[in-house]
């Protein structure tokens, strides 16, 4: 349960005008906006409907999930695994930072921030419940809004990458995200990707 509305709404309208800068923009349903905005306001609707009652910690971790990701390019490490990983763990630090400060300012104390900060690091993933929640949260997202672009994007690759990074996705998920994601409907083109994928996985 939310405990302190207004720091929790404040905490929201922060997040949110932090990544209103993107200068990255998508479009849905004939609306353009900022990526990273669009991104969290996606997070926030997908955690509500496959988690309810989620507890304010997470509901605030699902909202700067990508905050102001665009400041640290992924062309700024190598382009192999471990500038990849490199990458991904200077925005954990870096998304944990700017998140931290706005909690801050809205008035959380240390021990809340501490715990939001370890969900955006994705920590004990298959034991701490809530990471794994937003961990599905974001496979989730990933797979009803982005995958079609994302196949769109890499189609050059061969076929088994494509396929080991699909199902990397879906290893991270719990079954209820399985579950959850098996109800979207995917366009024609997709099925016989995503058939593949959770037939080896």
């Amino acid at each position: 349960m939310i405990v302190n509305v207004p720091r929790f709404e404040q905490a929201f309208v922060k997040f949110d005008a932090a990544n209103a800068a993107d200068p990255n923009q998508d479009v849905f349903e004939g609306v353009i906006y900022p990526k990273e905005l669009l991104y969290a306001k996606r997070m926030t609707a997908m955690l509500k409907h496959f988690e309810p009652d989620a507890s304010e910690t997470l509901q605030l971790a699902a909202r700067c999930q990508h905050i102001c990701r665009w400041k640290i390019s992924r062309n700024n490490y190598p382009m192999d695994r471990v500038g990849y990983k490199c990458w991904r763990i200077e925005l954990y630090k870096f998304h944990g930072e700017i998140a931290g400060g706005i909690m801050r300012e809205v008035g959380y104390d240390e021990e809340m921030i501490a715990n939001v900060k370890a969900l955006l690091r994705k920590e004990k993933l298959k034991t701490n419940p809530e990471s794994q929640i937003l961990e599905d949260i974001v496979g989730l997202v990933f797979l009803q809004y982005y995958l079609v672009d994302f196949v769109n994007k890499y189609s050059h690759f061969e076929e088994e990458k494509l396929f080991n990074i699909l199902r990397k996705t879906w290893k991270k998920m719990s079954e209820k995200g399985h579950i959850t994601a098996l109800k979207f409907k995917f366009p024609p083109e997709l099925q016989a990707v995503i058939h593949k994928v959770l037939a080896v996985a």
